[in-house]
């Protein structure tokens, strides 16, 4: 399964950690950048990595700034993307069972490494739960127009 990361400068050192625990579990990762700790906009990484997920490159993305807000905002402005910004492991869970949410967003700043590593794991084996929860998905797609 083909994974499509994207992170600014805050969330790089996290990102790297994920990308490398990924890789390790025999995923491929698309790394959309940051490549370093240089200061740079959120916003280009965040719809880097939503296209990917958008065009059916990769099956899901994860994306990363300081706070997660910043970069699921614009993570969500590319049509086809859920992306939700999750702080514990529930929230990931459910975020695909009920919403089949195709990316994750997280806070560097907010999560440690461990929680973020877990709630990646939980996000990428959790699967859709369809039935009632498709037709409520169906609802926010016709949002996008």
């Amino acid at each position: 399964m083909k994974i499509a990361m994207g992170c600014d400068h805050g969330g790089y050192a996290l990102k790297e950690d994920i990308k490398n625990l990924l890789t390790g579990k025999g995923y491929e990762v698309v790394d959309c950048g940051t490549y370093s700790t240089d200061s740079c906009d959120y916003p280009v990484f965040g719809e880097a990595a939503a296209r990917k997920v958008a065009s059916g490159e990769c099956a899901c993305g994860v994306v990363i700034c300081t706070t997660g807000i910043g970069i699921s905002i614009a993570a969500n402005k590319v049509r086809g993307v859920r992306c939700a910004h999750c702080t514990d492991t529930l929230s990931a869970e459910m975020t695909r069972r009920h919403n089949n949410a195709n990316m994750l967003a997280i806070g560097a700043g907010i999560t440690g490494k461990n929680l973020a590593e877990r709630m990646v794991e939980v996000f990428l084996s959790t699967e859709f739960e369809g039935g009632r929860h498709a037709r409520r998905v169906g609802l926010l797609d016709a949002i996008e127009g």
